[in-house]
């Protein structure tokens, strides 16, 4: 039988695994992933996230065997996250020089200079009540919290940071923290903003991990609604104004049209944040075997890439940079 009506034959390019690598349009690589760690204070702790399977806090005696796994696997960039052993009204560890934070910078960056360091830059793990700025009769006041944020960031900066990522959400903090920086002799420093950063319920898992979940309220008055799309670009275009190197899109997987919306838009290079909710929840299924996790952590990374992202933050970074130098 011969066929009169034309038609495409897109599967020629498709028959062999060779053909389909040649014509294969996004690629992941080890470059591609900034790993999150969590450091704690004290002496031999390793303390396993429940909700996070893999995922750890350490103290700083145990942060050097995990950086050494690390670098062995070819990942190239970390950002800390810093849990104190106090907490006070106006986060006050965050920008102390002896910060956990501070030290866990300094020693990353004595031990193995070439890796990235990344510092997020809030006030919600440091913080009694849990929020991310000062509040005041229970809203977060803006304007004074971003003086210590600005703090923060350079406390960060003379600790050997290489990134400074403010989390906050707070207007303004890009362009003050900016300032700051250049003032204390830090122009040079990148500034890799959470400029579209959603009200998500995608983040429970990562609270536990912080121990940062809001004493009283939600954060719905300074992280964006997740019903929003043009908010997203009105977010952006004021931290690109205000001097951002980096834009993070912030969840990742049911985020995906506004990261290609901000890479249509925008020139920096975009990071997608793949945060602790939807890491939890491929881990759930593949501990009860009702999912591949290899190939479902790939195909999800994969489609934050063709979204757009230039660099993904994930929890999956050290099993994908395994599965990657096997080839798969």
């Amino acid at each position: 039988m011969t066929y009169s009506i034309p038609f495409d034959r897109h599967r020629r390019l498709r028959k062999t695994p060779a053909l389909r690598s040649m014509v294969r349009e996004n690629h992941l690589h080890k470059e591609d992933f900034i790993y999150p760690l969590f450091v704690v204070e004290g002496q031999g702790v390793k303390n396993p996230i429940n909700s996070m399977p893999g995922v750890f806090q350490f103290s700083l005696d145990e942060l050097k065997k995990e950086m050494d796994e690390i670098v062995s696997l070819g990942i190239k960039s970390v950002i800390f996250f810093g849990i104190p052993d106090v907490k006070d009204a106006v986060g006050s560890e965050a920008y102390c020089a002896t910060g956990i934070v501070q030290r866990a910078i300094s020693q990353t960056k004595e031990q193995y200079p070439e890796m990235v360091v990344i510092a997020d830059t809030c006030l919600c793990e440091y913080t009694d009540h849990g929020h991310c700025g000062v509040l005041e009769d229970g809203y977060v006041n803006n304007d004074e919290s971003l003086i210590l944020l600005a703090k923060t960031a350079v406390s960060q900066a003379q600790a050997g940071a290489d990134i400074i990522a403010p989390s906050n959400m707070m207007d303004g903090f890009v362009a003050t923290i900016r300032q700051a920086l250049d003032e204390a002799g830090f122009d040079h420093i990148p500034i890799m903003s959470y400029a579209v950063k959603y009200a998500s319920a995608f983040y429970g898992p990562f609270r536990e991990a912080a121990q940062s979940a809001p004493g009283q309220g939600d954060r719905k008055a300074y992280q964006m609604d997740p019903a929003n799309r043009l908010e997203a670009f009105r977010e952006a275009e004021s931290d690109t104004v205000e001097g951002a190197d980096f834009l993070i899109i912030k969840p990742a997987l049911s985020y995906l049209d506004i990261i290609r919306d901000i890479r249509n838009n925008y020139h920096q290079p975009i990071v997608a944040y793949n945060v602790s909710g939807e890491y939890a929840m491929v881990k759930a299924a593949a501990l009860n075997d009702w999912v591949d996790e290899e190939k479902i952590v790939m195909e999800k990374l994969i489609s934050m890439k063709r979204a757009g992202a230039d660099m993904i933050m994930t929890y999956h970074a050290k099993d994908a940079c395994r599965w990657l130098s096997e080839g798969k």
